[in-house]
């Protein structure tokens, strides 16, 4: 069973209404502001660009922005490009599950 899986299963809708409609090659604040219009066009909750604080035993030690944060549960980072995840974008989305 997924988590969140009604708000993940709208996320998936808007993803392909977005990508259907616009298609490949536009940059990621592109299809970062159509999905959020399209999310919230759907009823959800949706913020963009969000800081989120990072701590260190305690300590506040840098912040790092969230493309969207849907229903405040589900973070959205955004990657347009050529179909290939690189490393330092695996990187980053492997630091913004902790």
């Amino acid at each position: 069973m997924l988590l969140y899986e009604s708000t993940t299963d709208k996320i998936i809708e808007a993803f392909y209404k977005v990508y259907n409609e616009l298609g490949y090659g536009f940059l990621e604040r592109v299809y970062e502001n159509a999905l959020k219009f399209e999310l919230q066009s759907m009823g959800m909750s949706v913020s963009a660009q969000v800081p989120i604080n990072v701590f260190y035993k305690g300590v506040d030690v840098g912040f790092y922005i969230s493309d969207l944060i849907v229903e405040e549960v589900i973070l959205l980072e955004i990657k347009a490009g050529d179909g290939v995840l690189i490393e330092q974008h695996e990187a980053q989305l492997i630091n913004y599950l902790r």
